[in-house]
């Protein structure tokens, strides 16, 4: 097994564990033996639990937003920043519902204070996607001149994570396209010039 295995192998553990039980009630301990590691392998890879947090939550930050960025290149370029923004939110979507524990995990825990970094780099590149495309859709005169896209990218982004988390939890047998479906209809309505 490479060290990069190890290391997802820790992820996947710690992620589901801190999902379970909250950052504090997950033991290095705990960690090791979902793993099926030794302890000192978490020490040996990342040195701490908050490193391994750290790490963990730059890992899935950085996974997430390729996932958006991917999603809102393959939609089409700037002259169709809408149709880019159907694509970001179910692409939100599907990597909320592969990965559930981490979405509960960015929910629950990361805005604590010692996560800052994490939240700035959510900031920059997941939301930044959703940024970027309303940036565009207000140049493209699709939304109005003086729209207010940092706060637009922050609860479009925080919207489609809450109705990720109760779907799940709630509704999972709610197919993800209805869910998208429902969404897209609330943003174009309450966002487009239209």
């Amino acid at each position: 097994m490479t060290r990069e295995d190890t290391r997802n192998r820790l992820f996947r553990s710690a992620v589901e564990l801190i999902a379970e039980q909250g950052f504090s009630g997950t033991t290095v301990d705990a960690i090791a033996e979902r793993a099926g590691v030794a302890k000192g392998t978490v020490f040996y890879n990342f040195g701490s639990k908050d490193a391994l947090f750290a790490a963990l939550l730059d890992h899935g930050i950085g996974r997430l937003s390729t996932s958006l960025a991917e999603a809102a290149e393959a939609a089409g370029g700037p002259a169709a920043p809408l149709a880019r923004l159907d694509a970001v939110v179910l692409a939100q979507l599907r990597f909320l519902d592969e990965y559930g524990p981490f979405a509960r995990v960015l929910f629950g825990e990361m805005w604590r204070t010692a996560w800052q970094d994490a939240v700035v780099r959510l900031r920059e590149d997941a939301l930044g996607v959703y940024e970027r495309i309303l940036a565009d859709a207000v140049a493209a005169g699709e939304l109005r001149a003086d729209f207010d896209t940092g706060t637009a990218a922050t609860a479009l982004f925080g919207m489609v994570l809450t109705v990720s988390i109760e779907r799940r939890v709630l509704r999972p047998e709610r197919p993800l396209e209805e869910v998208h479906a429902t969404l897209v209809e609330l943003i174009h309505g309450r966002v487009t010039r239209g």
